[in-house]
């Protein structure tokens, strides 16, 4: 793997720093032991109306797309509000994060499919780095046109891995982690449940910089029963256990609308769904998530997104 310095063009100002790499996501002083906030929408500018709308709705932590999520467009930033973004997050220790398309899949057989998943997870990567977030979310992907795992991998290995390479994993880097999301195990999944978290980062040589997003929905879906007792613990226990301490960097908090193993990937709102409040509680308390941020992607627009941060924040304590 390369150590050299990254070659994204450095931001006007520094953004907020990253916790040391290998290490748990590290809060800052003036923060709570998890920053707790919302997946915004940014039509009309990152500062401006995403911003603005986390404010609205008591949002501690942001994330964000930085292209259409279902296009393949790489467009460029508006200097001035990821400017004004960058400061306002490093300024109120807001710990940012991007959502790469959902078109990205690594293991399609698609030629085409994955030339442009290349371009498009280096575009958020690098934006990712230009407006100042700590990691850049993207899907693991499925195993398309019948072929088997271990193609599908290898596929992964080789589209992915230079990717992560180009990333400085050193400690104080201003780049970004990538965090793979495991999915809710529909179709040819590739990851969906914890274990598979090992072979897919086995594929990437468990990469200094690569992380885990766990999405409480998908995993339900996939299988996981956390609404039964002790089971978002065996959970969170068993993702340290594949994936080793501090590769937990980001939480996306949702309920589940279906039973557990439905592998259906269908949100709900905190305590509204079939996981239910009390889970959230045990996550908030496991030692593998110290300092790592919760996000909610839920539905009902502000008025059920305030609820739903309100909510975790009391579940926090």
């Amino acid at each position: 793997m390369s150590t050299a310095p990254s070659p994204y063009d450095a931001p006007p100002s520094s953004p907020p720093s990253p916790a040391k790499a290998g290490g748990a996501a590290a809060p800052s002083p003036h923060r709570a032991r998890n920053p707790v906030g919302s997946h915004v929408a940014v039509a009309g500018g990152l500062a401006t109306k995403g911003l603005a709308y986390a404010r609205e709705i008591g949002a501690e932590a942001v994330q964000v797309f930085v292209a259409n999520p279902r296009g393949w467009a790489t467009p460029a930033g508006d200097p001035r509000q990821d400017e004004a973004f960058r400061t306002a997050c490093a300024n109120e220790g807001i710990p940012a994060y991007v959502h790469a398309p959902y078109l990205i899949n690594f293991g399609s057989h698609t030629e085409a499919t994955a030339e442009l998943s290349v371009a498009s997870l280096r575009h958020s990567l690098r934006r990712a780095r230009h407006i100042g977030a700590l990691g850049v979310v993207v899907h693991t992907g499925s195993a398309t046109g019948g072929r088997d795992r271990a193609t599908a991998l290898a596929q992964v290995r080789e589209r992915m891995l230079p990717l992560l390479d180009e990333l400085d994993p050193g400690e104080g880097s201003q780049d970004p982690w990538l965090l793979l999301e495991p999915t809710a195990g529909q179709g040819a999944s590739l990851c969906a449940r914890a274990a598979d978290l090992g072979p897919y980062l086995d594929a990437l040589e468990r990469h200094p910089r690569l992380g885990i997003c766990l999405d409480t929905c998908h995993a339900f879906a996939a299988g996981h029963d956390t609404a039964a007792e002790g089971g978002m613990k065996a959970l969170l226990d068993e993702v340290v256990a594949v994936a080793g301490e501090g590769r937990l960097r980001l939480v996306h908090a949702n309920d589940s609308k279906d039973v557990a193993g439905a592998r259906k990937d269908r949100h709900a709102n905190i305590g509204a769904g079939h996981i239910g409040a009390e889970p959230f509680r045990e996550l908030l308390r496991h030692p593998a998530t110290e300092g790592v941020p919760l996000v909610i992607e839920t539905p009902g627009g502000r008025e059920g997104h305030a609820a739903d941060v309100a909510w975790l924040k009391e579940l926090r304590g």
